[in-house]
């Protein structure tokens, strides 16, 4: 009698195991993948991406002071290596405005470039400097805005040798921090629990409650200013534009899976592409109201946290263990066979 009950038990786990594939795979799948997995040559972590005024110039940084160069339009990849005094500097990010440079990195690090990287000179940095340097941006000649992991933001219009802060107050230690086309920035908090925003000509950061008991994970700007929002549990949100307070309802591109949503971003106004945990890939052609899933991707074993798209026909997916996607807007679905 205990066998055949063990038996059905077994049945039973098998019958859920299958019921939950079922409701994973009600997600449509794209009908091509125009991602192309590329070959860096690194195992580090790598965290951003930025091209000069030649789409074919640019290049990539990380931890351990990784700095790689591509002259192809991010085919190939090369090592580079810079004089520093510790090799374990992690670079967080790099911007470029035509020929001129930037990098940001810690601890408390800034490297500038004139002649699109072929040389690079430190920027010293004030002791005081609240914080270490996660985001740079490139302006125009000589104007660049600087900010750190507790919300300081600083701008230069001299290549560097003077800075003035933007914000009377720093706004504690964040996740993640985005700068908007035209300036303005939002800040997750460290733990998820609250965020903050801030633009131009205010003197001090706004904090914002979370809309629900889900920690924060990530958000940032659309095309549009729209504001988008991804928390624990695989959400996304945007907030209306109608009414910029408010948000418009919860949706779960991928209901009845486990793993994380990390970063979002448009390669047009409507087309929007998700990135995720294990590979995940999704993509959404209404503005985010339906989704689809590129299932081609999830063969890479990696975790995809950052979308980048410098325009519609440029882009790029950064992932862990030196993963790295590049968007190909050549490829396309495979014919069909006429009819006879």
């Amino acid at each position: 009698m205990l066998s055949i009950v063990r038996k059905w038990q077994g049945i039973f786990a098998a019958l859920i195991v299958v019921f939950l594939c079922i409701g994973c795979s009600k997600v449509p799948s794209i009908s091509y993948n125009p991602w192309q997995v590329i070959n860096v040559p690194t195992k580090a972590k790598l965290l951003d991406i930025g091209f000069t005024g030649n789409p074919q110039h640019g290049y990539l940084v990380g931890s351990s002071a990784t700095l790689l160069e591509t002259n192809d339009g991010g085919n190939t990849w090369k090592p580079l290596q810079l004089e520093l005094d510790d090799p374990r500097y992690r670079f967080n990010a790099v911007s470029f405005a035509g020929k001129e440079g930037w990098i940001a990195g810690e601890p408390s690090l800034l490297l500038h470039t004139t002649d699109e990287g072929q040389s690079w000179s430190r920027i010293p940095l004030s002791e005081k400097l609240p914080g270490s340097p996660i985001t740079i941006t490139a302006l125009a000649e000589n104007v660049a805005e600087l900010a750190t992991d507790v919300g300081a933001i600083y701008q230069t219009t001299d290549g560097g040798k003077n800075w003035k802060a933007q914000v009377e107050a720093a706004v504690g230690v964040v996740r993640n921090l985005e700068r908007s086309p035209d300036g303005k920035y939002i800040a997750v908090s460290a733990k998820g629990s609250f965020y903050s925003t801030w633009e131009p000509g205010q003197s001090a950061w706004a904090p914002h409650n979370r809309n629900n008991s889900r920690r924060l994970e990530n958000m940032g700007f659309g095309n549009n200013g729209q504001l988008w929002l991804l928390a624990r549990g695989g959400q996304v949100q945007f907030s209306d534009l109608t009414k910029p307070e408010e948000w418009l309802e919860v949706q779960y591109p991928e209901l009845s899976t486990s793993w994380g949503l990390l970063d979002l971003a448009y390669r047009t106004p409507d087309e929007i592409w998700l990135g995720g945990g294990s590979g995940n890939l999704l993509r959404s052609t209404d503005g985010g109201q339906t989704w689809e899933k590129d299932r081609e991707v999830e063969e890479v074993a990696a975790n995809l946290y950052k979308v980048v798209f410098f325009n519609p026909d440029q882009g790029f997916v950064i992932g862990d263990r030196g993963v790295l996607l590049k968007y190909n807007p050549q490829v396309k679905p495979a014919s069909q066979p006429e009819a006879a």
